[in-house]
């Protein structure tokens, strides 16, 4: 991959990878209630699935659900319960218990609060995340040419993963930032129902396809 190449590739990656979706949203959320340390694996896990998920993509994986529709229904059908269960999820979560407040408030706030996203969670979220395969069917599609060999395909995986992960990063520290404007909890939940809609609606061109 000679250099004209590859700034095409980091051009792509990063505007795809900074511009909101599903990941983003849910990125920006933990931030929110869960600070940026607690997210890093969350991070970790969207730059490797979605590595991994490009890796498939350029060993044929997307010409296989062309030629199987019903995997690739079957596909969209978990995607869309995912994403609702994680709106449904955030929608519920609680602002940490406060300095000060009764034990009994607290552990009740503790036990409707989720916790971040882990590593494998995140990774798994990309197979079925809408935005993940447009991103990887097309980086494929426009930076592999055909009859290459399985080195160009992880050349490809590594660029795009390793310019998504400090992408992606923006929005989870911009969610710890705002923070502390949000420690009000009737504030933190308003943020979080409006968090769980954009993610609901990131489901919308899921239904269009």
């Amino acid at each position: 991959m000679n250099t004209e190449m590859t700034l095409a590739v980091v051009g792509f990656a990063a505007v795809s990878s900074i511009t909101p979706g599903p990941n983003n949203m849910m990125l920006l959320a933990s931030g929110v209630n869960h600070g940026f340390r607690a997210t890093v694996p969350h991070m970790l896990g969207i730059s490797i699935g979605f590595a991994i998920l490009m890796l498939a993509a350029g060993f044929g994986l997307g010409a296989l659900l062309t030629q199987w529709p019903q995997l690739h229904l079957g596909l969209k059908v978990v995607g869309i319960g995912y994403m609702v269960w994680l709106a449904w999820r955030l929608w519920h979560a609680e602002a940490p218990a406060q300095p000060g407040q009764s034990s009994a408030t607290g552990s009740a706030a503790s036990a409707a609060s989720a916790g971040p996203l882990g590593f494998w969670g995140a990774a798994a979220f990309q197979w079925v995340n809408p935005k993940a395969w447009m991103m990887a069917v097309g980086a494929v599609a426009g930076f592999i040419a055909p009859h290459s060999g399985a080195g160009a395909v992880l050349v490809l995986s590594l660029i795009c993963a390793s310019v998504n992960l400090p992408c992606i990063s923006v929005w989870a520290l911009g969610g710890a930032k705002l923070s502390r404007h949000l420690a009000e909890p009737k504030r933190r939940r308003l943020f979080n129902a409006v968090m769980a809609i954009l993610l609901l609606a990131s489901i919308w061109p899921m239904l269009k396809t």
